[in-house]
């Protein structure tokens, strides 16, 4: 499976770009996805699903484009969707223009399940936000973490329906009992590994 790192929007978010055999997959389309159809259409993939990993505009923002333009499903983990009007009605704030079409999911489903071929198991990892969901590939070695943790720091809880207390146990359930050379893709900021961060993140010790 290759993976592709392609930030998007104002606060230059994360996107990434997941394809093998054809058919691709796109996690946390943080705006205008323009650079992202471009890149599916000069290769010649089937965009088969949009994957979120929680509701904060700058993680879903270019879902619906993607989606109306492809015929792909977006997935949403629905403990999020009671954000999804405020993060719309606010998004001014961070600089998005007004969504020009409702955005529209399909309820994500927790526990294992196949994208690609490849086998992934769709954590629910609450804190940041109560619906944050974290999508591991752990035959490849990867974990899409939104913005659960980062390299040498964590997701912030001060925003509707965080809690550090949950970011904290998700952590530690969840990232800390992978292997540790999984490879963390959070939201933001370079990639880590699970073994790092459950040895040298600062919020742990």
């Amino acid at each position: 499976m290759q993976i592709r790192i392609i930030p998007l929007g104002p606060l230059q978010t994360n996107g990434f770009l997941l394809s093998d055999n054809g058919k691709a997959v796109f996690i946390d389309p943080g705006d205008d996805p323009a650079k992202v159809l471009e890149l599916i259409k000069s290769e010649g993939l089937e965009l088969t699903h949009v994957l979120i990993t929680h509701i904060h505009l700058d993680h879903f923002y270019g879902a619906t484009r993607l989606a109306d333009e492809t015929g792909a499903e977006v997935l949403v983990y629905e403990k999020d969707a009671f954000l999804i009007e405020e993060e719309v009605r606010n998004g001014w704030e961070m600089g998005y223009p007004e969504l020009e079409k409702e955005f529209t999911y399909t309820p994500l489903e927790l526990g294992e399940q196949e994208f690609l071929g490849c086998k992934c198991v769709v954590l629910p990892t609450p804190g940041h936000t109560p619906g944050s969901v974290t999508f591991h590939f752990p035959d490849e070695g990867v974990a899409f973490v939104g913005d659960l943790i980062f390299a040498r720091s964590v997701g912030r809880t001060d925003y509707t329906g965080g809690n550090t207390q949950d970011l904290m146990n998700s952590i530690r359930t969840h990232i800390f009992t992978m292997p540790e050379e999984t490879v963390l893709l959070p939201g933001h900021g370079p990639a880590t590994k699970a073994g790092e961060e459950k040895e040298h993140n600062p919020f742990f010790k």
